[in-house]
């Protein structure tokens, strides 16, 4: 649980870091988005219990799901930075195109699952698909958790 957490405080930075540090050099955020993709990976992999047989097939697929999931990810950047902008003079139709947004990432993200199902299906046993469901799920509770408690209520 230790490690979960962790590495849910470095998922907040790559998501909340580019919103609170816009002048920081691209250097510095990339290296700070490689260290969170190799602790998750790590943390994936300490609890998968993979076969090497498994391990094989399943990295790829995990991979392609990440870079899939990085680009939603960057959307959600984008619309913390949109609410960053317009928190202290927000009207109705901001907050109206805001929601409408954040609604259509949480759709992707949905479907972007729906569609690695059968991937991950083809690769593993049942019972991991559901675990590495189960880490991704807690992964993203422990950053949504992190950004709620930090991104202010619309006034």
């Amino acid at each position: 649980m230790r490690m979960m957490r962790i590495v849910g405080a470095l998922l907040l930075c790559s998501v909340a870091l580019p919103v609170l540090a816009q002048d920081k050099p691209a250097d510095t955020m990339q290296v700070l988005r490689e260290k969170i993709r190799a602790d998750k990976k790590l943390l994936v992999a300490a609890n998968m219990d993979l076969t090497e047989a498994e391990a094989k097939r399943f990295w790829p697929v995990y991979e392609s799901y990440q870079k899939n999931l990085e680009a939603l990810n960057a959307l959600t950047v984008s619309l913390i930075q949109d609410f960053a902008r317009h928190y202290r003079a927000m009207t109705d139709e901001v907050a109206k195109r805001l929601v409408g947004d954040y609604l259509a990432i949480e759709q992707d993200r949905i479907h972007l699952k729906q569609s690695y199902l059968p991937k991950l299906r083809e690769v593993l046993p049942e019972k991991k698909v559901a675990r590495y469901f189960q880490i991704e799920n807690k992964i993203e509770a422990a950053v949504r958790y992190d950004l709620a408690e930090k991104i202010p209520l619309v006034k």
